[in-house]
């Protein structure tokens, strides 16, 4: 799933239009702005591949923003991700899941003092409300990110 400052861009799988999905608006049923067909919400991981998009996210969504904080080389991480894509399925239109490498962006990391990896920190209206550090199963992460949703 590809993002920038604005909004998640979506493909319409109707005529193949890409739609960007304003941050603001993510709590909305999106149509396509060329076929006018439903777009489903975002159901799965967003990658962040720059500080000020994770920013923007952070700040504008209208949904709470469960951020995984991961790198390639580790296990758990890796045994984490098939876990968050299913939670991203299961609770799309109600929340957000974004992926920061730490490798690649080292100063997300840094800035949210990140000592261990995975760790899964969720957003709502624009600060910090849980984090936790290391691997859990879908179930651990549901309840995990439950009260915030």
């Amino acid at each position: 799933m590809e993002a920038d400052e604005k909004g998640i861009i979506r493909k319409c799988p109707n005529c193949g239009q890409a739609n960007r999905l304003p941050y603001a608006r993510l709590h909305q049923a999106p149509r396509c702005a060329k076929c006018h067909q439903a777009l489903r919400p975002v159901s799965e991981p967003v990658d962040i591949q720059s500080a000020a998009i994770f920013n923007a996210l952070i700040a504008s969504a209208s949904l709470p923003v469960l951020v995984d904080f991961w790198a390639p080389w580790c296990g758990p991480c890796r045994m984490v991700a098939p876990h968050l894509v299913k939670i991203a399925e299961q609770e799309a239109g109600r929340l957000i899941i974004a992926k920061v490498d730490t490798e690649a962006r080292p100063e997300l990391g840094q800035r949210f003092r990140i000592t261990a990896i995975p760790t899964m920190i969720v957003f709502k209206n624009g600060a910090e409300r849980a984090r936790q550090a290391g691997a859990m199963a879908a179930p651990g992460i549901r309840q995990f990110v439950g009260p915030w949703m």
